[in-house]
């Protein structure tokens, strides 16, 4: 059996003490004890190594570390963490993740698979007795908003719930480190793909009650996490985003534009002029190349 030393443990307890004056004294949020302790088992597991993504309010919380700022909205709590994982990777890393619900079960016994109705043989969500779920999604590959689940043969008996637009979100991922416990070293979309696709996505949530705390929820971390990337002098990289999706077609450009719409009006002139200096520059390139 694998032992840890009293050196190591040592040297944990020490880390974990530098920790928490950052998430108590400098205001960086990090995860409640119950998330970490999910996203540490899977981060030991394998998943980043697998070129898995953490997606999702657990994500955010990580930018506040990641940007040196503080950013409110990470205080915001959530009943689950989301992995996302590109089937093309999961179809050739010709490794994979021990069984998934091991791995949970090693948090908390209480954690079942949760079948889908349409085919229970395919499992994309784990949930535990307090009903926290953690769920793995995968980019849409086709051109319809839901899809089948599809089989991912790195992620230890699971599937993945194809979603439209997250092939973009979670392209170029960032290495960060959540403040849990001593550390916990993550793969999460960069902070500028996170904002711009929270707009993608918030007009796109139905309008029952519980789609409508998410669209708030989205344009709430979207405005905030453009707050902090202008602070930081980090708007070439929001505009260079915000290009890209921009280029993507109409149906993007109509997104962005109803995204934008849901803005309060301080931080939407702020994402405009992000987006309308870029598309400016890109222009003048042109006109230039041309002449």
């Amino acid at each position: 059996m694998w032992r840890v030393s009293k050196a190591s443990r040592m040297i944990c307890a020490v880390v974990e003490n530098w920790c928490r004056p950052l998430t108590r004294e400098a205001g960086l949020a990090g995860p409640e004890r119950f998330t970490g302790d999910v996203v540490a088992a899977m981060g030991a597991a394998g998943i980043f190594r697998l070129r898995g993504v953490l997606v999702g309010t657990v994500a955010f919380q990580t930018y506040a570390g990641h940007l040196g700022v503080r950013l409110p909205g990470a205080l915001l709590q959530t009943g689950d963490a989301d992995f996302a994982q590109h089937y093309s990777v999961s179809s050739t890393v010709e490794d994979s993740l021990p069984p998934v619900i091991d791995i949970l079960k090693s948090v908390d016994a209480t954690f079942r698979a949760v079948p889908l109705r349409s085919d229970p043989h395919r499992i994309t969500q784990f949930e535990n007795a307090a009903r926290y779920r953690v769920e793995f999604l995968t980019p849409n590959r086709g051109s319809d908003d839901y899809a089948d689940a599809s089989p991912m043969p790195a992620l230890g008996g699971a599937s993945a719930q194809p979603l439209r637009f997250l092939d973009f979100l979670i392209h170029e991922p960032v290495r960060t480190v959540m403040l849990h416990r001593s550390g916990v070293p993550v793969m999460v979309p960069s902070p500028e793909r996170y904002a711009v696709h929270k707009l993608i996505v918030a007009f796109r949530r139905q309008s029952d009650a519980n789609g409508i705390a998410k669209r708030e929820k989205d344009v709430y971390q979207a405005s905030l996490l453009i707050e902090a990337l202008k602070a930081t002098r980090r708007q070439e990289e929001l505009a260079a985003v915000f290009a890209e999706a921009w280029g993507r077609g109409q149906s993007w450009r109509a997104a962005i534009k109803k995204g934008l719409s849901l803005l309060p009006e301080k931080r939407k002139a702020a994402a405009e002029l992000s987006l309308g200096d870029y598309s400016a520059a890109i222009r003048m390139r042109r006109r230039r190349q041309s002449g």
